[in-house]
């Protein structure tokens, strides 16, 4: 049981895409348990000890931010592949299906290897913590044993995920595939039922770690086994499903090939059970409208990966599109395709991604209703997509991703003083080139954070208020 902590400073919180506050005096209470027991959103120093009292907490200590420092909620990443990981930056020059063949399969393979899978594992999961990223949906090998190992450290390091074990029995090569469709669903269970004893739930909150359903894509699983993976799905509704989809014009088409009976791409998944509220499709950059429509009409989420959309030269999801839809967007580093652990770099490139598509109309026409199709998306949008867009493709959104009485605290102390050595970062020791209010002053702290600042601007990182990681923390 964790004591209670009570932080008094500024507070930036997601509460739309179109909307977020900022407060720089706020008063934030966790209680023992790692939850939000209660906020007050401006208090000016001169009451902090009425405001504590008429709260019970006359005595309490207080956690004083500093200028310059503030509390956000943590970052959401809603696809990586965690054994992908050593080959960051490499492998930039093929395009999706011989990318995976010449650079991911034979790293991947190396993973039946329990001794390197402990040691990559560790330095993947403290890697990701330090960047930010309080919750992330992990996939692992086809590997069992070694993607328990990873289930393992994620659940020691204390973060939250989502954990999978790939299914893939086609299309992949001889050293890296499953026997059969019956071999990958044992394994599947033996792993689900590993995982879920790792951390119970409770009746209030789901646990930290979860296991996650994980058809890599459909390339990869025959009929059959999507079948078995989508009876799995429907006996066990609280199971999350994540998969990719439309990711590349030659998958796309090489998809088509393999499963003539469905009418599209999310057609495959749709006809095995497989698209529902819990799913999170990675990537979606070649969506039909009527696929868009489907996708919508399951409630289905999507992963927009944009750091590995141009590094793979996969396209530009027409992001604004799906969000003028009202589908569920999250954002996702989709390590290795993407080349950078951070948030803040899907952050970055999803900006750029959405300039891109207002520069070429990549989106489809924008309508007098339109609110983000062919538009660049804003700092509201960027950060809602990051964190409270994330928690809602997790299906988690009531539990993690803003603050609010009751939700669980996943949170970042960031600063953007000079002091942590980011030279891309303006410091509060520069003079100012302009006289601003203190919540205009701290908004600016947020957008210079989402675009100059990096692991060394994270001082700390909190998951169910137990501090976790972050610049300052020393296991």
């Amino acid at each position: 049981m964790l004591t209670a902590t009570i932080f008094y400073g500024a507070v930036i919180n997601p509460l739309s895409l179109t909307c977020y506050s900022a407060f720089p005096r706020c008063l934030l209470a966790v209680d023992g348990t790692g939850n939000i027991e209660w906020i007050v959103n401006d208090v000016e120093p001169h009451a902090l000890q009425d405001v504590l009292a008429a709260k019970g907490h006359v005595d309490a200590e207080v956690l004083a931010l500093k200028d310059g420092e503030y509390i956000m909620p943590g970052f959401i990443d809603t696809h990586t592949h965690a054994p992908q990981v050593p080959n960051m930056g490499t492998g930039g020059q093929y395009q999706l299906l011989d990318w995976l063949h010449n650079i991911t399969f034979p790293m991947e393979a190396k993973f039946s290897d329990l001794d390197f899978a402990q040691k990559a594992y560790k330095s993947v999961v403290r890697r990701l913590i330090n960047t930010g990223t309080t919750t992330c949906c992990y996939y692992g090998t086809l590997h069992l044993e070694s993607t328990k190992v990873l289930a393992d450290i994620v659940h020691a390091f204390g973060q939250r995920a989502f954990v999978g074990k790939c299914n893939m029995n086609r299309d992949s090569p001889p050293y890296y595939i499953e026997p059969s469709p019956e071999s990958s669903i044992t394994a599947t269970h033996d792993f689900i039922n590993y995982v879920r004893a790792l951390s119970p739930s409770t009746s209030k909150q789901e646990p930290l770690v979860q296991p996650i359903l994980t058809p890599r894509f459909a390339i990869s699983c025959t009929d059959e086994l999507l079948a078995s993976l989508g009876a799995l799905a429907s006996s066990d509704p609280t199971l999350r499903i994540q998969t990719h989809i439309s990711e590349n014009p030659s998958e796309v088409a090489y998809t088509r090939e393999l499963f003539p009976a469905a009418p599209h791409y999310a057609g495959v998944y749709d006809m095995f059970g497989l698209l529902k509220q819990n799913t999170v499709l990675a990537h979606a950059v070649h969506l039909t409208e009527d696929e868009v429509n489907l996708i919508k009409e399951r409630n289905a989420g999507i992963s927009h990966c944009p750091t590995s959309n141009f590094n793979l030269s996969s396209g530009i999801a027409p992001i604004g599109h799906y969000l003028d839809k009202g589908i569920k967007v999250g954002l996702g580093t989709d390590v290795s395709g993407g080349f950078s652990t951070s948030m803040l770099n899907a952050v970055q490139n999803a900006s750029v991604a959405s300039k891109v598509c207002a520069f070429h109309g990549r989106d489809s026409e924008p309508s007098s209703k339109s609110v983000f199709a062919s538009k660049p998306l804003q700092i509201s949008a960027l950060l809602y997509l990051a964190t409270l867009g994330g928690a809602a493709v997790c299906d988690l959104e009531r539990q993690i991703g803003s603050f609010s009485p009751g939700k669980s605290f996943d949170a970042l102390l960031v600063s953007v003083r000079e002091e942590t050595g980011n030279s891309g970062i303006w410091g509060l020791t520069e003079p100012p080139t302009t006289t601003l209010t203190p919540d205009k002053e701290l908004e600016g702290w947020l957008e210079r954070f989402l675009f100059c600042g990096d692991d060394r601007n994270i001082e700390r990182v909190y998951v169910q208020g137990r501090f976790i990681g972050g610049r300052t923390f020393h296991s």
